[in-house]
């Protein structure tokens, strides 16, 4: 059953008559409970328009009242394509389009051991989990044009196995594959798909368990290395970026937030017992008003220069640090007289502690490190590459930025952030770029192996993966290269290519206090090349048939793939 009820209307008009409302409309399944609640209050509050979802009797229609015109309040089981059906034609009813879809609801896992786990209790978890987000989504995208989102909430369970979680685990890994799929069907048409997967989140029914000796919060809080659960506001926060027009370079990407549980891979506790919730999973610490320093390793062009501007037109204050000292000065130059240039060349151990020790002496502290993108790779046969142009890319993109991490770590108090920029591994081919798929496999690891040691001190680390980013050195190559950009285009769903101040966007968002428990994961901004590899797919090519699309990657496999900076 749905019950849909509307605020008063002025007078002649009729309830189905379609209303243009100022803001985006937000559909939020799940919308009552705890997750759901702070979805609602963080979409709202942004100015967007909320059509809150939920079963009936869960108090979804008097939330719907409580936030007032022109939000509503309706109520659906998800797990039913008919309701779904209705559920949508009252919402074409009311409005003319769709800007967001978060797919919330979702039951629990039972905790059930195998053998004493109906198959209808599995066949439940899957309806409500992973048919039921899917059907939401393909009626809501009916209702949806360019430039609008699809966030599904999957879980941190999707992607780590547990004991008894059988039909949770297994609905949340497919929401996650599924998530790929339409990313990379729904490209073309605009339409971005994404996930975000939280560990273990203090959620009003999670408050009580514990206070009912249900579960032992002191031991889950013991293995996740920020030392505490999350705030449903704080998935919320990442929710609302991965639907903004910041992350319109993003789909297809799940974007984990567990305080870096998956991180810590090794017996025992990554924090010491407490003996209550922390204040930070209680309620959100205040926010800082002062700039931060900022330091970035090879800010002076293309990304880093990018990621160097964003920060200051935050009031941060810079640290550009770049091999090409003179272009470092210059963008310092134009940034304002706060900022500092240094030239360093990331692979002499020495200029680093160098450069850091200078920044120590000079602000006192660092805020945000960010590990700038490093050289390109030269695409050749096994049989051709040389162990030491291997080793020479290892010492620039991995080596140095080993080194940087290290020193900038020193540097760092409680509240910090480090972010290495790494990269999709966007087009090249699988058997070719050993020395840019190291790099990247390396720099991944690192991020995480930081999250589990750095985050019981306060200190957080992500990774940001760009695809293929259209800086000034990356078109020059393209045209000495004579690569097809046509070719490339079809090869990404979104079916463009990304820029510097997109990869930016989301270095930004991560360093921010809305992203304070993302910790040791990587966020690709690709346009869903990722996606579309791990999904088996493309996108629509125009009549273009697989075997001309793998011809045109080993064409371009033969030049060397273009520089990320």
């Amino acid at each position: 059953m749905i019950r849909l009820r509307y605020p008063a209307l002025p007078a002649g008009t009729r309830p189905d008559d379609r209303q243009v409302q100022p803001g985006r409309v937000i559909i939020i399944t799940g919308a009552a409970g705890g997750i759901g609640r702070a979805l609602v209050d963080t979409f709202a509050a942004a100015g967007d328009i909320v059509v809150a979802v939920d079963l009936p009797d869960s108090g979804v229609i008097e939330l719907g009242r409580h936030l007032g015109q022109p939000h509503l309040g309706l109520e659906c089981d998800v797990s039913r394509e008919e309701e779904v059906v209705t559920l949508c034609a009252l919402i074409e009813s009311r409005f003319s389009q769709i800007g967001v879809l978060v797919n919330n609801a979702g039951i629990a896992p039972t905790m059930t051991a195998t053998a004493d786990t109906p198959v209808e209790d599995f066949q439940r978890a899957l309806a409500v989990n992973l048919t039921g987000p899917y059907t939401m989504a393909r009626e809501t995208a009916k209702l949806m044009k360019p430039g609008a989102a699809i966030v599904n909430i999957a879980s941190m369970a999707g992607l780590a196995s547990n004991p008894k979680r059988n039909a949770y685990a297994a609905s949340k890994a497919g929401l996650i594959s599924i998530t790929k799929s339409l990313a990379t069907a729904w490209g073309s048409r605009g339409i971005r798909v994404t996930a975000v997967a939280p560990g273990y989140v203090r959620t009003p029914m999670v408050a009580e368990l514990e206070r009912t000796g249900k579960i032992n919060a002191t031991a889950i809080r013991c293995r996740v290395p920020i030392g505490r659960m999350a705030r449903p506001d704080e998935i919320a926060h990442a929710v609302r970026f991965l639907a903004s027009a910041q992350a319109g370079y993003i789909t297809g990407s799940t974007l984990v937030v567990d305080g870096g549980c998956m991180s810590f891979n090794q017996p025992g506790r990554a924090n010491p017992p407490k003996d209550a919730a922390p204040q930070a999973e209680l309620s959100p610490p205040l926010e800082g008003t002062k700039a931060r320093t900022v330091v970035v390793m090879g800010g002076a062009k293309g990304i880093g220069a990018a990621v160097a501007r964003r920060f200051a037109a935050n009031g941060d204050t810079l640290v550009i640090a770049d091999v090409d000292g003179d272009a470092a000065v210059g963008l310092s130059g134009l940034l304002g007289d706060r900022h500092l240039a240094k030239r360093v060349d990331r692979t002499v151990e020495s200029e680093v502690v160098a450069l850091f020790e200078e920044v120590r002496e000079r602000f006192g502290h660092i805020d945000v490190f960010v590990n700038g993108p490093g050289m390109s790779d030269t695409l050749v046969p096994p049989i051709e590459q040389v162990p030491a142009a291997l080793k020479h890319h290892l010492d620039v993109n991995l080596s140095g930025a080993f080194t940087c991490v290290r020193e900038a770590a020193i540097s760092m108090r409680p509240g910090s952030v480090i972010l290495n920029l790494g990269a999709s591994c966007g087009l090249l081919p699988l058997g070719l770029g050993h020395a840019y798929r190291a790099y990247n496999a390396g720099i991944d690891m690192l991020t995480r192996c930081m999250a589990a040691e750095l985050g019981p001190v306060g200190i957080r680390t992500a990774t940001v993966a760009p695809g293929h980013i259209r800086t000034s050195s990356a078109i020059e190559w393209e045209k000495v290269a004579g690569m097809d950009q046509t070719r490339l285009r079809q090869l990404i769903p979104l079916g463009r290519f990304g820029g510097p101040e997109e990869v930016a966007d989301a270095a930004y968002f991560l360093a921010s206090s809305d992203a304070c428990y993302i910790n040791g994961s990587t966020l690709h901004v690709d346009g869903g090349w990722t996606a579309s590899r791990d999904a088996g797919c493309l996108s629509e090519l125009g009549g273009t048939n697989s075997t001309e699309r793998t011809r045109g990657r080993i064409t371009a496999s033969r030049r060397r793939f273009p520089p990320r900076s």
